[in-house]
């Protein structure tokens, strides 16, 4: 899941790419183009894909309001942390997005109730 509104930008092309590198079957990969913000994306998991169960593969400092708005769109989700470098250099820049991004994640949820990009129900069966 994530953001690929602009042509030189597809984070779910990319996820897929990297997954696959790795020895992830391709076949075995959904992508969620519309997935732009992680509130958008817990939703969709939800609600398109009928996700109830999910490992959430993200950084350290994502991880905590990745975690609070699957919970709150019921799901019973864990986080796999997936640093892949020391975030020394703009952890202050990271800290202070992530504190106003998990204010925001309370307000849409308690408060705004965002309606992201829908479609057809697509479930993931295992």
């Amino acid at each position: 899941s994530g953001d690929n509104r602009f042509v030189d930008y597809n984070e779910p092309q990319r996820m897929l790419e990297y997954a696959v590198r790795l020895g992830v079957p391709e076949e075995d990969i959904v992508l969620d183009y519309a997935g732009r913000r992680t509130y958008d994306s817990c939703y969709r998991a939800r609600t398109i894909f009928g996700v109830e169960r999910a490992v959430i593969v993200t950084q350290r400092f994502h991880a905590a309001r990745a975690l609070y708005l699957c919970d709150a769109l019921g799901m019973d989700v864990v986080a796999a942390l997936a640093d892949r470098q020391d975030y020394t250099i703009r952890r202050v820049t990271w800290e202070t997005r992530e504190y106003l991004a998990l204010a925001l994640a309370w307000w849409d949820v308690n408060v705004r109730h965002p309606v992201p990009v829908l479609g057809e129900p697509l479930p993931i069966d295992f």
